[in-house]
């Protein structure tokens, strides 16, 4: 049995790996019931797929589905084609909608269609609602668990409401207010509705200044307002106005993380669900993709390098130098090209002032060009006893680094218009604009001056 990895969570990584390779199953079994969802789900992501064949089949059913929820694609997909259409539809039943929606999104075509069929019709009907709305938009977030009110009702009539409820839905701050036809009108915090004369009607009491999310809004705009206002939850409503339900904090918080390691894995070229412990064969397939575009941009480089093939004849100097200058432009651009999609994905920068930005990053690319050109051109000066060999790769050096300025800005709003992902390609692009002005800067100035 492989071992289970060993990491700093409150979870008994030793014992279990002990107890699987021991064939102490009643053993594992025990422990896994005394976790939560969340923690078995850690704990199947910090395992190797045969370790997490064996955990699976080890887990309550009754929290199958709560797991599945918290799995990535990556690992979530082998564990469902090992189940029949039944167990996965039993599992995912009970989760509330949102939940529900991811579970049936990440299963392949071929799987969705078994367990859709599998499900009864309230299910189905639930599945095509939830399904309606895109992956990332606040319908495909939101949870219909809302506790509505009329406005001509009073208070005392809705604590009295609230007090017949076993119990309220989790994260529950405000009472949605709704007319007959279920147009939202209005909320009701739970403090007011406690502090308020019980003979006030709920429309004496209720706020009528607030903002509503639409069904259609991108997952992050709605991270953006929850971020801006410090919400806990939020109406959802649709092009007519009729509530549907509400997204609540803790979904939001998934939504900045999932956006964090999408940022932070697409500048490597790797889906933000890559399995660390996937096979070596479907991950080399995987990053092979990358590894190609990386290489057909160091060709066009060295393709560049290659019209200057007599003058690095000339002077074997410039072979050595020829590394600096693009390194200094590809280290500058992926500053202000991180700093671009930072600012892009939590709303900083827009059309409207991209303008202003793209000025204060030629700038900068000014001043480092006139620091680090003025200091390369003293070291290589001093080094090669060559004034003019300073001058040369101090003008490259200062070209490279306005250029890398500019195009830190440009090409992720240009990417943006055209709906391809800056996290993913940018820094690809990016390297290949500093490789060629760089190279091409220095060789054709050293071309010019000193041949």
């Amino acid at each position: 049995m492989p071992e289970l990895l060993e990491q700093e969570y409150n979870i008994p990584i030793d014992e279990l790996n002990t107890a699987l390779n021991s064939g102490m199953f009643v053993h594992v079994r025990n422990m896994l019931e005394s976790l939560p969802a969340s923690d078995i789900a850690l704990l199947l992501h910090s395992s190797p797929p045969k370790a997490r064949t064996v955990i699976w089949q080890l887990i309550d059913a009754n929290i199958q589905g709560e797991v599945l929820e918290e799995l990535s694609d990556e690992v979530r997909n082998p564990i469902l084609k090992n189940m029949s259409p039944e167990k996965v539809a039993e599992a995912a039943g009970n989760l509330d909608d949102d939940d529900f929606a991811d579970v049936l999104r990440g299963m392949p075509d071929a799987v969705f269609k078994k367990v859709l069929k599998s499900m009864d019709k309230q299910d189905q009907a639930r599945a095509k609602r939830v399904m309606a709305y895109g992956e990332e938009t606040a319908g495909a977030l939101m949870n219909t668990d809302t506790i509505t009110v009329r406005p001509d009702v009073s208070v005392d009539v809705i604590l009295r409401y609230l007090r017949l409820k076993e119990s309220l839905p989790d994260t529950t701050d405000y009472l949605y207010v709704v007319d007959k036809d279920d147009t939202f009108i209005g909320e009701v915090s739970l403090s007011a509705l406690l502090t308020s004369t019980t003979s006030k009607l709920i429309s004496e009491v209720m706020e009528t200044d607030f903002e509503v999310i639409p069904a259609t809004m991108h997952d992050s705009e709605v991270a953006s307002l929850f971020e801006r206002y410090n919400w806990i939850s939020a109406p959802v409503i649709d092009e007519n106005g009729i509530l549907l339900g509400r997204i609540t904090i803790d979904d939001v918080v998934d939504v900045i993380r999932e956006d964090a390691e999408h940022s932070m894995m697409s500048m490597a070229g790797l889906d933000d669900e890559e399995d660390t412990f996937a096979p070596a064969i479907q991950s080399t397939r995987k990053r092979s993709v990358w590894l190609g575009v990386n290489l057909f941009t160091a060709l066009l480089a060295a393709f560049v390098s290659s019209l200057f093939e007599s003058t690095l004849d000339e002077l074997a100097v410039l072979a050595i130098l020829n590394t600096i200058v693009p390194s200094m432009g590809g280290v500058a651009g992926s500053q202000t090209l991180t700093l671009v999609i930072r600012g892009m994905a939590v709303g900083h920068v827009t059309q409207a002032n991209s303008r202003w930005l793209l000025g204060k990053e030629l700038a900068i690319g000014f001043f480092n060009g006139l620091i680090w050109s003025v200091l390369i051109a003293g070291v290589v000066a001093i080094w090669k006893q060559d004034l003019m060999l300073g001058a040369v790769i101090a003008f490259a050096m200062m070209m490279n680094l306005v250029a890398a300025g500019l195009s830190g800005v440009l090409i992720p709003l240009m990417l943006k218009k055209m709906n391809i992902d800056p996290a993913l390609a940018g820094s690809v692009i990016l390297t290949t604009v500093t490789d060629i002005v760089g190279i091409f800067a220095f060789l054709g100035t050293a071309t010019w001056l000193l041949i």
